[in-house]
């Protein structure tokens, strides 16, 4: 085995015991890293096959349809779209004929942030450049049918996590794109909407939805024996000789089979494997260095499904957290509808209707932060009962999340009021 180099870390330095005792097993760490793009994506030939048979005719001055791809996290729906945006830039290097442009709108979460990223892509070098804010949205969405129509060429846009924008602030930017042909004449412009929720079509407006047409694909969680043949692809060549012990792999893919086949969580769990191994000095990754990246990564995988909520599934968990909060350890749906009425009025956002809560509520209990169950009171007719499950620790965090800003303020007025 290889022992990493200290050669150049002053001797003084509290980092120098640490360094003297890893032990690499790892020769490349970068494959293990789920943003890592490889050559093959296992098990889903059948989704690049035919998005890239849709989207292929734009190397052809043609515009594909519209596509909606639908799939829980870690069902490879960005990887296989940022595999298919590399292999499309080696069809065409200089994106004379098609431009791919991809755009995360959990991070970009706006409208106008979305339009501007993508004119802001065109404006590289220029000096007069578009700015930041300040535009109204009319005026930047002229801008980008400018900036489009000038190049004579088809682009491809990628719009990721789509429902974010949609549930935060309504289906404006949508109808604004899914319309843009009707004002281009030398370029064209396809969408590629991606959504964890089935139902995102549910929350367009009739018009929107019209507009935007085209085609839907779901990708559905991966199996276990799947999950094995995906981190089999990735350890290929990147472990030093005898480093990687033969129950290793089988076992990251069996725990992250019951985490509904997130192949971000059996990568996470090889990934951390390794480093856990590497930082004890071991000779070898096993079994025991799996169960403690488990029971290390079992608390931020919770911090992440909460962090990765839609803005009204946050809305449903702050409600049911205020019930909690106020005694209500039990509560049913009329509970947490009534509490999330008035925090989306705080906060400003539109409510949603009380058969939509009962579906986030449903979501919320498949991730495992709460639990709800079906009570039967016979001809009475039933209900959810609702129970919170997620630790002390993991509350606080999430009630000092950004978006509460503003509920935050409001009860610290409302409670000065009352002093």
């Amino acid at each position: 085995m290889i022992n990493v180099s200290h050669e150049n870390v002053d001797n003084d330095s509290i980092f120098v015991r640490f360094i003297q005792k890893r032990r690499k097993l790892v020769r490349d760490r970068s494959v293990l890293q789920t943003t890592y793009i490889p050559e093959e994506l296992p098990h889903r030939k059948e989704q690049i096959d035919k998005i890239v048979g849709i989207i292929a005719v734009a190397l052809n001055g043609e515009k594909p349809s519209n596509i909606m791809i639908y799939g829980k996290t870690g069902t490879g729906k960005t990887a296989v779209l940022n595999y298919i945006g590399k292999e499309l830039r080696k069809a065409d290097p200089t994106n004379q004929k098609c431009h791919y442009v991809y755009i995360n709108c959990e991070v970009t979460d706006t409208a106008y942030g979305v339009i501007y990223s993508i004119v802001d892509q065109f404006t590289v070098g220029k000096e007069e450049k578009v700015p930041f804010t300040g535009w109204s949205l009319e005026k930047l969405y002229s801008e980008l049918l400018i900036e489009i129509e000038r190049r004579k060429r088809t682009f491809v846009i990628i719009l990721d996590e789509i429902d974010n924008i949609v549930l935060r602030k309504g289906d404006i930017l949508i109808y604004y794109l899914a319309r843009i042909n009707e004002h281009l004449k030398n370029s064209r412009v396809s969408l590629i909407g991606v959504s964890n929720n089935l139902k995102f079509l549910e929350l367009l407006k009739p018009k929107t939805k019209s507009s935007l047409g085209g085609e839907s694909m779901v990708f559905h969680p991966y199996s276990r024996k799947q999950l094995e043949d995906i981190l089999n692809e990735r350890a290929k060549g990147i472990f030093e000789e005898n480093a990687l012990e033969s129950s290793v792999i089988p076992l990251c893919a069996a725990y992250a089979s019951r985490n509904d086949g997130d192949a971000r969580v059996a990568i996470d769990l090889l990934r951390i494997s390794a480093d856990i191994a590497e930082r004890n000095g071991d000779s070898s990754i096993s079994e025991a260095h799996v169960k403690s990246a488990r029971n290390s990564m079992e608390m931020d995988i919770i911090n992440e499904a909460v962090k990765s909520l839609t803005i009204q599934s946050k809305i449903v968990l702050r409600s049911i957290i205020k019930n909690h909060e106020d005694g209500i350890e039990v509560m049913i749906t009329g509970d947490v509808y009534s509490s999330y009425e008035e925090i989306a009025v705080i906060l400003g956002i539109t409510p949603l209707s009380q058969r939509r809560i009962t579906d986030l509520i449903s979501e919320l209990d498949a991730m495992g932060l709460i639990n709800a169950s079906i009570k039967s009171f016979g001809r009475a007719g039933r209900t959810k009962e609702i129970k919170l499950e997620i630790s002390k620790d993991i509350i606080e965090k999430f009630k000092k999340d950004p978006f509460f800003n503003s509920l935050n303020e409001y009860k610290t007025s409302t409670q000065a009021k009352l002093i």
